[in-house]
């Protein structure tokens, strides 16, 4: 079999017209891969690492900063290190687990030296009936992810669990599948080099059969000088 130049170049011209297409799978494949390893840094890793609480608004009351459906992730801070104009989550009636999201418009200390810490919607037209101490602060606003905190409501408990596990191995299984299919490509893609820079391959000649016509030739030369 006689593989020509030719051939090998019309197999690397079908590779390299197929480079582009690649490239766009390829890098939209990695966006993906970082957007969901994204989302899982923002939505558990950080918190869970840093001692943060995230939460998910729920209302309208502190547009356009934060609209329902973002992602606020809050630190504990001290009570000193609060001033007007933080974002906090906080408790605002004991025994109630609900919390709110709001800022800060104003501390003060009441007659027996209490601090007492007064919010505010950005929202609203009026501030906030209560009056909170620092006991009722679950933290100051670290970060916020607009849409994040509808996925956040999703899991919770067991499904939190089993979807941090999911993601993080179709993570690792995803980037291995990438980096084995890039790894092949550029094979395939060198393969095909080799063979258009080794040019023709012909087929060997079998010299036994050419000896023999060789040979024929000349005994027929032979005779027909016998025969003049």
């Amino acid at each position: 079999m006689t593989i020509t130049a030719e051939e090998a170049h019309t197999s690397t011209a079908s590779s390299d017209e197929a480079t582009p297409l690649w490239w766009v799978r390829t890098i939209v494949s990695w966006l993906v891969l970082f957007a969901c390893a994204l989302i899982l840094l923002a939505l558990v890793v950080v918190p869970r690492v840093s001692g943060a609480q995230a939460y998910t608004v729920l209302t309208g009351s502190m547009q356009p900063a934060l609209s329902p459906g973002a992602l606020v992730v809050v630190r504990p801070t001290p009570a000193e290190d609060l001033a007007a104009g933080d974002v906090i989550t906080f408790q605002p009636y004991s025994g109630d687990p609900s919390v709110v999201t709001h800022r800060i418009n104003g501390i003060y200390y009441d007659m027996s030296g209490q601090q007492r810490i007064y919010t505010q919607g950005d929202a609203n037209n009026v501030a906030d009936n209560w009056a909170l101490v620092p006991e009722q602060v679950r933290g100051k606003l670290w970060y916020s992810v607009p849409q994040l905190g509808r996925v956040n409501l999703l899991l919770t408990g067991d499904t939190r669990v089993l979807a941090i596990t999911a993601v993080a191995g179709g993570l690792i299984v995803y980037a291995a599948w990438m980096f084995g299919s890039g790894l092949r490509d550029r094979t395939k893609k060198k393969r095909a080099t080799q063979l258009k820079t080794a040019g023709p391959i012909d087929e060997p000649t079998p010299s036994g059969e050419a000896a023999a016509e060789g040979v024929g030739d000349r005994h027929e030369e032979a005779g027909h000088g016998d025969s003049a």
